[in-house]
């Protein structure tokens, strides 16, 4: 209550109501979250369509622990495929250093599952069927006052709800409002991405392999049913990495003399398939919300994809939002502080290490990639198994 006597849940005799702004894999994973707490919602996309474009993800072991705590069972190992082994090395195939990635998961008694992003969008669809869903309404601002947020939209419409939940991605209209205009931090460097069947007598069931080259990486990823995920990286400048103009042959050319296998995914890859996208992060932003209006997701904070847990915050993200306002209900404003506080320290260490690694597993220079190399290749066992457990563990509440 307000000293005033305003209550700041929902009107007695009614449940709350979420307005979703976004439905990628964090707006969509909140609805259902939201759901499951007894909580109303619905989402609006501002894109016409839901289309996940050809690229994939890993939605690691936390993430999955994470929709476990709500009885949410998408299914994914029978939609994508669990890793099972992932070996670094570098770029004509030597091995660096095998990952020991899948003795952590099996400790844990969860797998990192690796899954088309359309399959992990139908299955979050089929999971959050008969919630209102409004494709072609883009967000453009909203206004708050002691008893809900009033969202405005292109064309005039409005959407009122107890909450406003901004999971709109990296150019978040609900950001935007609350933080002002905003520079992005450029990685250095290009991600081309594309999905496609394949097999190759070196690759085994689960497979992931991360190959490293001067300025250059690529990656091979197993995700079921004959297909693999690639994606490949390459130093260049923002000017030219934000404005890629499309074309296979620069990467054919990126790649030749790397290992057999990268060649003969790419050369099988039609180019109308092959994604380029600039790859960036943002600071870190302390503040996500004000009063009843919270972020998730990439709206909160958007990192580079070195540790493969973008999904994985977002996923955390979502439930631990929907079990803070389950367990504060008659308090909004006080429930997404919570939240926010919850998840602070988690996600700024994924932003900071996620950018750390990528400056440095794209070195440049002789004895940077020395380092590179010889970090991995003489780290110790249990070090590596440490930070595994440390990143792969849901945890919870804390």
């Amino acid at each position: 209550m307000t000293s005033t006597g305003t209550p700041l849940g929902a009107p007695a005799g009614r449940p709350l109501k979420a307005v979703v702004i976004g439905a990628g894999i964090g707006g969509l994973t909140t609805a259902v979250a939201l759901r499951r707490v007894g909580i109303d919602v619905e989402v609006h996309e501002r894109a016409s369509e839901l289309r996940a474009a050809g690229s994939a993800l890993s939605v690691m072991s936390n993430a999955i622990a994470a929709l476990d705590t709500l009885g949410i069972d998408l299914g994914l190992e029978k939609r994508g495929r669990a890793i099972e082994t992932f070996t670094i090395m570098d770029y004509a195939g030597s091995p660096i250093r095998d990952l020991p990635l899948k003795e952590v998961t099996d400790r844990l008694g969860v797998p990192c599952v690796c899954v088309s992003r359309a399959d992990l969008q139908q299955a979050l669809l089929e999971e959050a069927d008969g919630i209102p869903l409004t494709l072609g309404s883009a967000a453009t601002g909203y206004t708050a006052d002691d008893t809900g947020v009033t969202v405005r939209f292109e064309g005039g419409g409005e959407a009122r709800g107890d909450l406003l939940i901004g999971a709109d991605g990296f150019h978040s209209a609900v950001r935007r409002q609350f933080v002002g205009p905003e520079d992005s931090r450029d990685s250095g460097y290009i991600c081309w991405l594309a999905v496609v069947p394949f097999d190759h007598p070196r690759l085994t069931p689960g497979y992931v392999g991360h190959y490293w080259g001067s300025g250059q990486r690529f990656g091979l990823i197993d995700i079921g049913h004959g297909r693999y995920y690639w994606w490949g990286t390459k130093n260049m400048p923002a000017e030219r990495s934000h404005h890629w103009p499309g074309g296979k042959d620069e990467i054919t050319e990126s790649f030749a003399g790397w290992a057999e296998e990268v060649q003969e995914i790419i050369r099988r890859t039609p180019e109308e398939l092959i994604l380029g996208v600039p790859s960036r992060d943002r600071a870190f932003l302390e503040r996500w919300g004000e009063g009843r209006v919270t972020l998730l997701g990439d709206a909160a904070h958007p990192m580079l994809t070195t540790l493969g847990q973008g999904s994985g915050m977002a996923i955390e993200d979502a439930v631990v939002l929907a079990r803070t306002l389950a367990e504060l209900p008659g308090d909004v404003p006080r429930a997404l502080r919570t939240y926010e506080d919850r998840r602070r320290e988690r996600t700024r260490g994924m932003v900071a290490a996620s950018r750390s690694l990528s400056d440095l597993e794209q070195a440049e220079t002789p004895e940077r990639r020395a380092q590179r190399d010889d970090h991995f290749r003489l780290a110790s066992h249990a070090s590596l198994v440490r930070q595994y457990e440390e990143s792969l563990t849901f945890p919870g509440l804390d």
